[in-house]
């Protein structure tokens, strides 16, 4: 009898969150198994103007670029520049804090193209925010919380009071009628896809809330770094900005070589962030410089070599969540068990639907 009032209790609880979070978690499976495959999708789609034709020449210079860019568009500030190091004939990617995206050829400086955020972009922005901005973004964080919740109440049920049972548990019945197919549908794709979800889920968490990498720090009895503080004397003469992101960028190079991408990004209003990503398996090999976004003076710096237990979960958490980790394989795996994710609200609703026209009919 206490087995039987447990099992109604969590019942009611998987069914009404279910119902609550169920439009937002099939938005947020379906970006997601869209965006799984981001890398291949833009490397088909856009190589037109992602890549230019090889050449015998020299990287042209950062600061070529930013002052090419600065006349096309001399009222835009830049957000982002992103360089793929290891490939030679790939453009140089700006965007603006307007949204728009030009790439520069990497030999002559020239643009190749200028546009706006693609539907790659927009795919990730209703994924994380539903296009909804802060208000979006909260929706999400908690609408995932709650589908880790829908995920292990889910298991609860699904697990067979009999080990007899278990069997029927695992098997998809694909010749019984609409209605049993649809609850073995929700029942075992959802268990056969509950680990990897129960990974995404977490993982996309550990991006949302504190609290979730606190806990991994606790796990893993080390403190997530911020990087070695750096003192160094602020510059009496104020370099112009092509010059001084150039010179930040070919420092870098020199001092620490064999980047495979690297990024600048503005953080707030004055502190600039120069990401370099180096070969990696597990977790990715990132050194990561901060700066004065005035000055170009170098304020901290976080070397993968240094990296404790808690910065290895931060560097390997996006590979993670985007399925990446592993390669291919992994992300087929990530892509099906999104697929499954998104059919999980629907199978689920009819469940919930046939058994309401049921008990009216009684009534």
């Amino acid at each position: 009898m206490k087995n039987r009032n447990f099992k109604n209790a969590i019942r009611n609880i998987h069914l009404w969150l279910g119902l609550a979070t169920g439009l937002v978690v099939i938005i947020i499976s379906i970006t997601g198994a869209l965006y799984v495959f981001e890398e291949e999708i833009r490397d088909f789609t856009q190589k037109d103007y992602r890549y230019v034709t090889s050449q015998q020449k020299p990287f042209a210079g950062l600061d070529k670029i930013i002052l090419n860019f600065g006349k096309l568009s001399p009222k835009d500030e830049l957000k982002v520049i992103r360089i793929e190091d290891g490939i030679p004939n790939a453009t140089v990617e700006i965007t603006t804090k307007k949204a728009a995206v030009y790439y520069f050829d990497p030999y002559s400086a020239e643009l190749v193209k200028k546009g706006k955020e693609d539907w790659l972009e927009v795919t990730e922005h209703l994924h994380t925010s539903l296009l909804l901005g802060k208000t979006g973004k909260f929706i999400v964080q908690w609408s995932v919380v709650i589908f880790v919740l829908m995920l292990i109440t889910g298991l609860i049920l699904w697990f067979p009071g009999q080990m007899r049972l278990l069997k029927q548990s695992l098997t998809i019945k694909r010749k019984a009628s609409f209605k049993r197919l649809n609850y073995d549908l929700h029942n075992v794709l959802g268990f056969y896809a509950s680990v990897v979800l129960l990974i995404t889920a977490l993982s996309g968490l550990y991006f949302a809330f504190k609290g979730v990498k606190n806990a991994a720090s606790f796990l893993t009895g080390s403190k997530l770094g911020q990087g070695k503080a750096v003192v160094l004397a602020k510059p009496t003469n104020i370099e112009p900005l092509p010059t001084r992101y150039n010179k930040i960028y070919t420092e870098a190079k020199m001092k620490y070589p064999g980047a495979i991408s690297t990024s600048f990004s503005l953080r707030g209003k004055s502190e600039l962030r120069l990401r370099m990503i180096y070969p990696y398996r597990w977790a990715r090999n990132q050194n990561t410089f901060f700066y004065e976004e005035a000055t170009g003076r170098m304020i901290r710096a976080k070397l993968y070599k240094d990296f404790n237990g808690a910065d290895l979960i931060e560097a390997t958490n996006y590979d993670l969540h985007t399925g990446r980790l592993l390669g291919l394989p992994n992300k087929i795996l990530s892509f099906l068990a999104a697929l499954v994710a998104a059919s999980l609200p629907v199978t689920g609703f009819i469940i919930w639907w046939k058994k309401r026209k049921k008990h009216k009919k009684k009534a």
